[in-house]
């Protein structure tokens, strides 16, 4: 998987599980609940700056990067989810569906890692270079035995 294809699908896919925790947050909100939100803005914060990024096509480094820190500001989201859920009220299936977008995130953030480690691959021939052949001249075709263009005077499976 490249690297702008992982971070489209994962601009894509990262902010699904907020709404879902977002429609069981009740009218009056507890104190607690505070502190969830401000959790919930930074992850949220953490997903706009990679979609940023994949917008700006940045470099595999600094998508591993901005990565390493959502995942992690995700991690602390759910944490305190889990601790808190009963006491502020955040039903179970939210925090399922916060858990279930948190592995998604991880798989996404393995493999953007593992193509920013990877060493760069040397820029080859383009389509160009590689269509576009000297063209044949005294210099570079051999005559007689075994030319390049010897086919009409000897075999052209090389038996002599």
């Amino acid at each position: 998987m490249n690297l702008r294809r992982a971070l489209f699908i994962a601009a894509l896919t990262l902010p699904t599980a907020w709404p879902a925790a977002a429609q069981f947050v009740p009218q009056q909100q507890p104190p607690c609940l505070q502190e969830f939100m401000k959790l919930r803005a930074d992850a949220e914060h953490k997903a706009a700056a990679i979609k940023a990024a994949n917008d700006r096509k940045a470099t595999a480094q600094e998508a591993c990067r901005l990565f390493n820190a959502f995942s992690a500001s995700e991690t602390k989201l759910i944490k305190y989810a889990s601790d808190n859920g009963t006491w502020c009220g955040i039903p179970p299936q939210a925090i399922e569906e916060m858990k279930k977008g948190h592995k998604h995130t991880d798989e996404i953030r393995t493999k953007v890692c593992q193509i920013a480690a990877a060493p760069p691959r040397p820029a080859g021939p383009s389509l160009s270079d590689s269509l576009i052949a000297p063209a044949p001249d005294a210099n570079n075709v051999k005559t007689g035995r075994g030319g390049t263009y010897d086919t009409l005077t000897g075999s052209p499976l090389g038996a002599r």
